[in-house]
């Protein structure tokens, strides 16, 4: 799950995806091959010239953007305003409205006839970006700010522990100042919540529980009570002497010392109130909440839900055609789970052997720490094994290196199974893989290989860390995405070691059928809760009678489905696009296709809308003829 944009909007936090991810790139999307006739009409001077022009404007409106988003700066390791959060009014909403429009405007200023074709793509790219952005602001209420899967509440915690680095004093007092203006912060949050109330997008009551009880754990410990260090002050505790280690300007004691104080003050006079008067102001919300679960039930959710599929899988599939794909896919990947069951000769039936799957001893580490740090040490082993055969399947690798973590237990009950956050921008902090071991009885070690190669590599890791490290494009490229490109990347590096020999355990290539199988039910349960009205018992109920994953496994997965409408599509979507565009490739240059080469032309120009891929790929299949 990836969740970052150099502009957002309501509707990017509700799909937790880039929000410039057009259906199509509009009138002005010419092709690479049309685009290389026109420069050969036009004086070249002319087209560096405009070319230049339009690649100054594209830099200027991303670090203008970039520049009135604190946390993103912090996120990609800039140390500009560290000490602030993103502005959350109402009034800083229609402000971006008016950045964008205004932006929009200025890019219509540049002849896009006379651009060389990689800044011909960056334009019409960004200006699909802007006109969605401007389109969608109708449905910035259209959210939930505060849910389970990635709400303010855990996810300034998460910034300030995993992104916020200190290797120098004012670094750490940049946090402690972070600290003290949550309380601010948490104002206007509460503020968008009344905002939503009043338009009645209420979260499900299911939400609620979630929330408070993170909320309550990390204002527990250290100095709220007599425990040991809460979250936060163990976390600032640990990188002051982390710095107090540094052998250049070693942080002196008295200056730690005082520190820690002020961080000890704004803990209990900024953050604890900030935290209270959130679990306050829930708790009663709360009381009106109701176990509606579809954007069915908002003023115009069902045209809402359009909007968000297009801007997801960046395709004009309908809920209705994806709702088929996924029961089609489904059945497909029944079949292949049967094959597998004849082979390890189980005796008994599909259903029978997906509860073997899910309930016997062997497929799972204990808990406790002993288990969860063998499951971390073996992950990494796979990763790095894969490292060791990258060049069988790329071209171009990432330099920034990957780590293994597992979530942090503050939001371990509520976080998901396994996600990944980028780089910083210099490759100076690695990208993380997160696995969630709250409950091993989730974590079966069968899926442990899927996981690690789509979280990490071939997954996520290749290609948001390459993404990051491409010459010559746009940064608003460099750090935006389209979910459908970046998910779909990721499941199908799930079933892409299986063609080097891997997954030669049938159990583990049981594994990676029921991640896939996962992702298929997805299409099936996101639109049904969403359209067809199922409740979010009927959606977990689909979940258990159709995959071998725990209980506990579906009831998150329904509830993601819920406050994240349509995310959930991008991935199956995405893989199958990629594969048909493969398969296309290979039938027309038999012997003369070159898996690293596609790969590369994949992943060279950055995350890209589905339809665009494919021009890509016609293009370079032509090239190779």
């Amino acid at each position: 799950m990836r969740k970052t944009l150099f502009i957002v909007t309501s509707l990017s936090l509700a799909v937790l995806s880039a929000c410039d991810q057009p259906t199509q790139t509009g009138s002005n999307n010419t092709s690479a091959v049309s685009q290389s006739k026109v420069e050969q009409e036009i004086a070249p001077e002319l087209i560096a010239a405009e070319s230049k022009k339009a690649n100054d404007f594209f830099e200027r409106v991303f670090e203008e953007s970039l520049s009135r988003n604190p946390e993103f700066l912090t996120y990609l390791g800039r140390k500009e305003r560290m000490g602030e959060w993103n502005d959350l009014s109402a009034e800083n909403a229609a402000q971006e409205l008016e950045f964008n429009q205004q932006y929009l405007q200025q890019l219509t200023l540049i002849d896009r006839s006379k651009l060389n074709t990689p800044t011909a793509l960056s334009y019409d790219l960004l200006k699909q970006s802007l006109e969605n952005d401007i389109e969608d602001y109708q449905w910035r209420l259209y959210n939930y700010p505060v849910n389970q899967m990635f709400g303010i509440h855990s996810g300034v915690v998460s910034l300030l522990i995993n992104q916020h680095r200190i290797t120098s004093v004012s670094d750490a007092e940049a946090y402690v100042q972070r600290l003290n203006n949550i309380q601010p912060l948490f104002d206007q949050l509460i503020e968008s919540i009344d905002a939503r109330t009043k338009a009645n997008i209420v979260p499900p009551k299911f939400v609620f529980p979630h929330v408070i009880r993170d909320s309550k754990n990390l204002i527990k410990g250290a100095p709220f009570d007599s425990g040991e260090p809460s979250t936060l002050l163990a976390d600032f505790s640990d990188k002051l002497e982390k710095l107090s280690s540094m052998e250049e300007s070693p942080l002196s004691d008295e200056k730690k010392q005082s520190l820690l104080a002020a961080a000890n003050k704004a803990l209990a006079t900024s953050v604890k109130p900030a935290y209270e008067k959130l679990i306050n102001h829930l708790t009663e919300l709360e009381t009106t909440a109701t176990t509606d679960d579809g954007v069915w039930k908002w003023k115009n959710g069902d045209q809402f839900f359009n909007v968000a599929l297009k801007r997801t899988t960046t395709t004009d599939l309908s809920a209705e055609q994806i709702h088929e794909i996924g029961l089609k896919e489904v059945a497909r990947i029944h079949d292949e789970m049967r094959a597998i069951k004849d082979k390890v000769k189980f005796d008994g039936d599909l259903t029978a052997f997906m509860a073997f799957m899910r309930d016997d001893e062997q497929f799972y580490y204990l808990d406790g720490q002993a288990g969860k740090d063998r499951y971390l040490s073996e992950a990494t082993a796979l990763i790095d094994a894969m490292k060791g055969r990258l060049d069988e399947l790329f071209i171009t690798k990432p330099s920034a290196d990957l780590s293994v973590k597992a979530v942090e237990p503050f939001r371990e009950q509520s976080a998901g199974k396994a996600f990944y956050q980028r780089p910083s921008e210099d490759g100076s902090r690695p990208g993380l893989y997160y696995a969630n071991l709250y409950d091993m009885k989730s974590m079966p070690t069968y899926q442990m290989e899927a996981l690690a190669y789509h979280e990490g590599i071939p997954g996520h890791h290749m290609q948001l860390a390459i993404q990051q490290e491409l010459k010559g494009i746009p940064k608003f490229r460099k750090f935006g995405g389209y979910t459908a490109y970046i998910e779909g990347w990721g499941l199908y590096s799930e079933f892409l070691p299986k063609e080097i020999g891997l997954y030669a355990d049938p159990y583990s290539d049981f594994g990676r059928l029921a991640m896939e199988l996962w992702r298929a039910c997805r299409l099936v349960v996101d639109t049904g809760i969403h359209t067809k009205k199922w409740t979010r018992e009927q959606g977990i109920k689909y979940y258990t009678d159709n995959t071998p994953n725990a209980v506990s496994d579906a009831v998150k997965m329904v509830e993601r489905h819920i406050v994240m409408p349509s995310q959930a599509t991008a991935y199956k979507i995405g893989m199958l696009k990629i594969i048909e565009l493969r398969e296309n490739a290979k039938s027309q240059l038999g012997d003369r296709f070159d898996i690293r080469g596609f790969h590369d032309e994949i992943l060279k120009y950055g995350p890209l809308p589905l339809n665009v891929v494919e021009k890509h790929i016609d293009a370079w299949v032509k090239a190779q003829q």
